[in-house]
């Protein structure tokens, strides 16, 4: 086959991209050229753990928004890839809910059987998109970071793979201007420690909002107030952590609250979500949404209903990520190797509508999650992604909520059975509330803290 696609990002969804053509070549599928642009000096995306904030080493907004001590919190069962289980890569079950090191070795793992590192060009930025009619070409500014050179390509098929968690939505509330401690946004949070025998402040009501406010007093946080402007996660917090209304203002280091009441704290952090952000596409290409599980002018939640040449991956809101990023690439491979025919701009619109005006209906956690596992039935219904128990992942999600409901600082200690090999997850041997130790070695090392796993 001719032609070529441009891969825009090396993360978990441009990975899926290329891990599926290889899957196809390795069929015998004739597949066309495929360039992965990465402006990191390593693959993983978000996963790329860096110390950096601000500006990367190359003076570019950095892209990773990935702190130390980052544990799964969600059953990794649920984000399994069909074709190359954790037990494959480890070599045994693992526990249910990893840290960041053990995720990252897994992802990279597949990656690595697949040889897609070949195709990746690091340190390389796409500073442009548009598209030429008169050619049905795309037409890529792309730099070379190491070198500071710019030169011009051209694609049949661009898939957009950079993400929606690296450009931070960051508020501002009267008297910040003179807080004389640190604000500063989730994406720039790096370690909990550094907090240790403060009183915080986290603004926020998700998961970012959830997950921090218990990091940080895990490691030493004297106290953490969280901020939620709709409603409270009225999760059932440890000494220690209390939610309160929407911030109102700040007065010295002095924070005030819409219900009157008002606390002291030391740093402010800013659990206030992520934009989606892609100043390189052309305004014609550019994908404009909020953070929603069915984004606009994406059909299948994945083709550019006004040129489907151009595809967005993992654009949701999430609750499954790995799962979906492999079927959205699989069902956009398919596509471009004229395995699936897709309907006209009329019925590609018609199908979006009826997605999204079903979303607007959604009530609560259970039925979100179920929406966006419908979502990723409709894709592999038409591919050849290899089966695997997605029912039980729709169940283990649904227990997931009723467990954190249950206990904030204990649901990580549970386990879950494989969709994919259906063997039980061996509990870990420390409670997540009181491991400290994050890293893959002593994560791993289940047989001699655990005889019983």
């Amino acid at each position: 086959m001719a032609g070529r696609v441009a891969i825009i990002g090396a993360g978990p969804s441009g990975l899926a991209m290329l891990h599926a053509f290889e899957r196809a070549r390795a069929g015998g599928a004739d597949v066309p050229e495929l360039v992965c642009f990465e402006k990191q000096s390593d693959w993983g995306g978000l996963w790329n753990y860096t110390w950096r904030s601000g500006l990367d080493e190359h003076g570019d907004p950095c892209h990773g928004s990935m702190y130390r001590y980052l544990w799964s919190n969600g059953p990794k069962e649920c984000l399994e890839f069909a074709d190359y289980t954790f037990e494959e890569h480890f070599g045994r079950p693992i526990p249910s809910f990893p840290p960041r090191a053990v995720l990252e070795d897994y992802i990279l793992g597949r990656a690595k059987k697949s040889g897609v590192r070949r195709h990746i060009q690091f340190d390389t930025a796409v500073r442009w998109v548009d598209h030429d009619a008169t050619s049905d070409t795309f037409r890529l500014i792309i730099e070379d970071l190491g070198r500071g050179e710019s030169r011009e390509e051209e694609f049949d098929h661009v898939v957009v793979a950079s993400g929606h968690f690296s450009v931070p939505n960051v508020p501002s509330y009267p008297g910040f201007e003179q807080f004389p401690g640190r604000i500063l946004h989730s994406h720039d949070f790096r370690d909990s420690q550094e907090f240790a025998g403060k009183d915080l402040l986290v603004v926020g009501g998700s998961y970012s909002a959830e997950d921090i406010a218990l990091q940080t007093k895990k490691y030493g946080a004297r106290s953490v107030t969280i901020s939620y402007r709709s409603a409270p996660m009225s999760f059932p917090w440890p000494d220690g952590i209390e939610e309160l209304p929407q911030l109102d203002r700040v007065e010295g280091r002095t924070v005030h609250f819409v219900d009157g009441s008002s606390r002291d704290v030391d740093a402010i952090i800013l659990c206030t979500g992520y934009r989606h952000h892609f100043p390189f596409m052309a305004g014609s290409l550019r994908l404009s949404t909020s953070n929603v599980l069915y984004p606009p002018n994406l059909y299948k939640g994945v083709f550019w209903v006004d040129n489907p040449k151009l595809m967005y991956l993992s654009m949701q809101d999430q609750f499954y990520t790995f799962t979906m990023f492999d079927a959205e690439a699989w069902y956009a491979r398919d596509y471009v190797l004229d395995r699936i025919t897709l309907p006209d701009r009329a019925e590609m619109e018609k199908d979006i509508a009826v997605w999204r005006a079903r979303e607007d209906s959604l009530d609560g956690p259970s039925e979100q999650i179920d929406f966006q596992a419908d979502h990723i039935e409709d894709l592999l219904a038409e591919v050849d992604y290899p089966a695997f128990d997605m029912a039980l992942t729709r169940e283990h999600f649904k227990t997931w909520e009723h467990h954190k409901t249950e206990s904030i600082v204990g649901y990580r200690d549970q386990g879950f059975s494989s969709p994919c090999t259906g063997t039980p997850a061996p509990i870990h041997h420390t409670a997540w509330w009181e491991a400290l130790d994050d890293s893959q070695a002593t994560f791993l090392d289940q047989r001699e803290k655990n005889p019983t796993a």
